[in-house]
């Protein structure tokens, strides 16, 4: 089939790092154009595939006809507008986590996907690793039983970098928005469940969230993560059930963080791992992201699915208490 030609919306550091490397190396992919005022940001694009163009502005990328699809990790704050924009121009949007600030900003999003006709997605790569596809498959099998508790964290310190986008909370700044969507989206991923019954306790500084330690129920199970952008680096995901229990280690940033591994905990069989010492995530959405478009196959995180997660996120920041200390 003929290759998705894509373009990206600004030169990022984390579109440079990893999703524009993820394209070029994607099969059915081409990593066509990149926007940015400075043509010097589009270098290091230029010199990992030497046929992107640099584009001057965001406008004329979605304009762009030899353009099929549209990659956005803009601040978050931005992400809504941008992707309908997109849509509006013809083209196929994969925007970052969390694709939109508030649960009611996904009614304007959809309609312009309905009205399209085209795939919009959220950049949630992780349902696309074979570590949270063969979880949520044991789970659904009953490999452990019936669910009884889910546990995780998520947690890294940025507290020396005062400029960044998840410090600033104009732009959607916060630990819930930037890292709470993985713990909360992944439980609802395995589960097929939305969060109910939600408290939590939330530090604040200069207006956003820093610490957010939240509870719930998924079913008849109960939840209970945290997350933390001031904190030492710790990344996991539980899932207790009557006979056994899943973990996952380095369940966000394989290969990064650490080795992706699924430990299975049985009472008799004792413990079994699987890893996943080669799988790229971002990849692999690249990839699905192609075959969702080309040939229809039903593409595993849906709009209505990412609305879920931000409308949990809504309810954690509403009835939080706050921590003082």
């Amino acid at each position: 089939m003929t290759p998705i030609r894509w373009g990206i919306l600004g030169a990022s550091k984390f579109a440079k790092d990893h999703m524009a490397p993820a394209i070029h190396l994607a099969r059915g992919a081409v990593l066509a154009a990149v926007a940015s005022r400075s043509s010097d940001k589009v270098a290091p694009f230029q010199a990992m595939a030497p046929d992107c163009r640099a584009v001057a502005s965001y406008e004329a990328l979605i304009q762009d006809l030899d353009i099929d699809a549209v990659y956005i990790p803009l601040p978050h704050h931005l992400h809504v507008e941008w992707a309908i924009k997109a849509l509006q121009a013809g083209k196929h949007v994969l925007a970052e986590k969390p694709i939109a600030m508030h649960g009611d900003d996904f009614a304007a999003l959809i309609a312009a996907r309905d009205a399209s006709g085209l795939l919009a997605a959220e950049a949630y790569m992780i349902v696309h690793h074979p570590q949270w596809q063969r979880a949520r498959k044991m789970v659904a099998d009953g490999a452990i039983g019936k669910i009884l508790h889910i546990t995780g964290g998520f947690s890294y310190d940025n507290s020396s970098d005062p400029s960044n986008i998840r410090n600033q909370p104009e732009m959607g700044g916060g630990g819930l928005r930037d890292i709470g969507v993985y713990t909360l989206g992944s439980a609802r991923y395995v589960m097929g469940l939305e969060l109910k019954d939600i408290s939590a306790k939330i530090r604040y500084e200069n207006g956003f969230d820093v610490f957010a330690s939240v509870q719930g129920a998924l079913g008849d199970a109960t939840y209970s993560t945290y997350v933390s952008t001031r904190m030492h680096p710790h990344q996991e995901m539980v899932f207790h059930g009557s006979a056994g229990l899943l973990r996952l280690t380095a369940p966000f940033n394989p290969n990064v963080f650490g080795e992706a591994r699924l430990e299975l905990h049985q009472p008799e069989q004792g413990l079994s791992v699987e890893r996943f010492p080669s799988e790229n995530h971002y990849v692999n959405q690249v990839e699905a992201f192609g075959r969702s478009i080309q040939t229809g196959t039903e593409y595993p995180w849906s709009l209505e699915q990412a609305r879920g997660t931000q409308e949990a996120i809504d309810t954690i920041l509403s009835v939080g208490s706050k921590l003082v200390y």
